[in-house]
């Protein structure tokens, strides 16, 4: 969510549009410090050819445009006026947002002139890295004519540029806000000269599936980095995906379509384009088009072998004994993952959930996901885990979120070793010239400061048809915090990833430890790694071939666990050991009921590996 992203996806409490306009002078709005005045001037001139206007600050008069939406709802009341004479400058927007405080009286169509004052707000405060949003804010609006046709101007392929963005200017400390827009040139800028212009775009594919917030995401270049399911692949940290757009509307939530990837958003989506903190430039749609359903099914994977053994990550996404997702949850595991021999099971809570009373055991949660897998034909599954000290790993306050092995006790054994708490690091020992486990379950390194308010490894020692086979269940610190794509700060800063590395490095020197002692030691290191397979966290837990990501040897449009902004991304990973690898009898399958649906009922889908140890 993002928790992660192709940046994160961040806890949100909105209405269905999101307001990201404040009066002139309120927290993230940006203004001079001493007024001046600036005469008769057309809407181009207020939004220049930066980022920021060159009036800001400044008092403005009888501002003439036509209304070309209005929004009364939420706290970002106010309406778009659209100049009708542009200018011959493709880098100046000829639509600005006028922030009414309560909700206005114009209507689209009118022509009206605004006095008023302009101001730059940065959507989500200064801290954010977002770009700011030119305004008109305590306006006075004078109503000329009604009844009249509203400038459009159409996003296609064609229209956006390949290329997402110029670097920073280092003397700003990287950001894009002073440099002038080369709309030709790059999409952030092209989208930039777009801002509060009324837009329209064609049938749509979407890359995102709608959500309670009321929005989706479309992308207006069929063809850009597809996946086999109709989604938009994020492929490196420059292949940002420039025909992404989202879509809300300026209707009610009932009127917004409940789409999944691969939908269609057919004929005409047109309204303002707006700047918003959870996900930038966003179609605000006066006019939505209509629903092509692509019909997109769940994905089953196929039931391991006799010989083969099948492992697999899933995270759940805060499960607790209140939630009423487990029947879904136990269906999940034992028709589409075809009840898999060990699960590493994330975000798991404790036995009464968010409710922060110390209570750390999880007991009561594993027994009903255990009986709802029972209930759906599976297995009679048996589980490890670990009990955290309370409030000390991240998640949800209260939650106590933990990684938790199930296995079918029918198909591999579990080798308990004692000594295993929430703060004694697990070891590795020698036995007859074979590793093992000094605890098992154990987890690794607890007191790494890598590990401070974030889920530690849990490790356990299994063993499947007289074979060992080491399984480390992980999840890695989210991104919240990191800058997103559409940031003023380019390329935007991935601060959160400092400690994923770390996270990297100590799991990596762990699985070291094993293979030190038994060279073809069997090992699989898997879960939310909440970061990329090309990242530089991959890239640790990678270091000195002690692991590789098999989701890599998948093609790569089906290299995705995860859907945020329009980019399909990997976040969950398994990776093996040499031994495993080396006999190249393994089979990765990324296995998608979640990330692509509206209807999800977590954010991640799982994936399973299955191999002949």
């Amino acid at each position: 969510m993002p928790s992660k992203s192709a940046q994160s996806p961040f806890s949100r409490s909105r209405l269905a549009a999101i307001a990201v306009a404040v009066a002139c002078g309120a927290s993230g709005a940006v203004v001079a410090t001493a007024p001046a005045h600036a005469a008769a001037v057309a809407v181009h001139d207020i939004q220049g050819t930066t980022r920021t206007s060159p009036l800001a600050g400044q008092q403005v008069t009888d501002v003439a445009g036509v209304v070309t939406g209005v929004r009364t709802y939420g706290s970002s009341k106010g309406f778009w006026l659209q100049d009708t004479a542009p200018d011959a400058d493709p880098a100046t927007s000829e639509g600005v947002f006028v922030f009414t405080s309560s909700a206005p009286t114009v209507k689209t169509g009118d022509a009206v002139t605004v006095s008023g004052t302009v101001s730059e707000y940065v959507p989500g405060g200064a801290s954010s890295g977002n770009q700011s949003l030119t305004e008109i804010t305590k306006p006075t609006v004078t109503v000329v004519s009604s009844g009249n046709a509203v400038p459009v101007t159409t996003i296609d392929a064609k229209s956006v540029p390949a290329a997402y963005t110029a670097a920073g200017d280092p003397a700003a400390n990287g950001s894009v806000n002073g440099l002038p827009l080369q709309p030709k040139k790059y999409a952030l800028d092209y989208y930039e000269s777009l801002e509060g212009q009324n837009v329209r775009i064609g049938s749509s594919r979407v890359v995102t599936a709608s959500d309670a917030y009321a929005e989706l995401w479309v992308t207006v270049k069929p063809h850009e980095n597809r996946t086999g399911r109709g989604g938009t692949r994020y492929a490196s940290y420059d292949a940002q995906n420039t025909g992404r757009l989202q879509i809300q509307s300026l209707g009610t939530v009932a009127d917004f379509p409940t789409a999944d990837v691969g939908d269609v958003l057919s004929g005409t989506t047109e309204g303002p384009l707006d700047f918003n903190q959870y996900g930038g430039y966003t179609l605000v749609a006066r006019e939505l088009g209509t629903l092509a359903p692509a019909g997109l099914q769940r994905e089953t994977t196929r039931a391991q072998k006799s010989g083969e053994l099948a492992v697999a990550t899933y995270n759940v996404e805060n499960l607790d004994p209140s939630d009423a997702t487990f029947e879904e949850h136990a269906a999940a595991i034992v028709d589409h993952l075809r009840s898999p021999d060990i699960v590493s099971l994330e975000e798991i809570q404790d036995n009464n959930g968010a409710k922060n009373d110390g209570t750390v055991a999880a007991d009561a949660t594993m027994k009903k996901l255990i009986d709802a897998i029972a209930a759906a034909g599976g297995p009679a599954y048996d589980w490890r885990s670990i009990d955290p000290v309370d409030n000390q790993d991240g998640g949800e306050p209260g939650g106590n979120i933990r990684q938790v092995f199930l296995f079918n006790p029918e198909r591999v054994s579990f080798t308990d070793r004692a000594g295993g708490d929430a703060t004694t690091p697990v070891g590795v020992t020698s036995e007859k010239g074979r590793a093992a486990l000094t605890a098992s379950p154990g987890r690794i390194d607890p007191a790494n400061d890598a590990w401070k308010s974030s889920r530690k490894p849990l490790a356990g020692e299994f063993t499947f048809r007289g074979k060992t086979v080491f399984v480390i269940a992980n999840h890695f610190a989210s991104k919240g915090g990191d800058q997103a794509l559409t940031s003023q700060y380019q390329p935007p800063t991935r601060s959160s990833e400092t400690q994923r590395h770390a996270q990297a490095t100590s799991v990596n020197a762990f699985v070291k430890d094993i293979l030190k002692v038994q060279r073809n030691a069997a090992v699989v290191t898997l879960g939310d790694i909440n970061d990329f397979e090309f990242s530089g966290t991959a890239q640790r837990l990678e270091d000195g071939g002690a692991l590789w990501s098999a989701i890599k040897s998948l093609p790569k449009s089906e290299r995705y666990t995860y859907d945020y902004q329009g980019n399909s991304q990997v976040l969950d990973q398994i990776l093996i050991s040499p031994s495993i690898r080396a006999k190249d009898a393994f089979a990765y399958d990324s296995v998608h009921i979640n990330s692509e649906f509206h209807d999800q009922i977590s954010d991640h889908d799982p994936q399973v590996l299955r191999f002949r140890p």
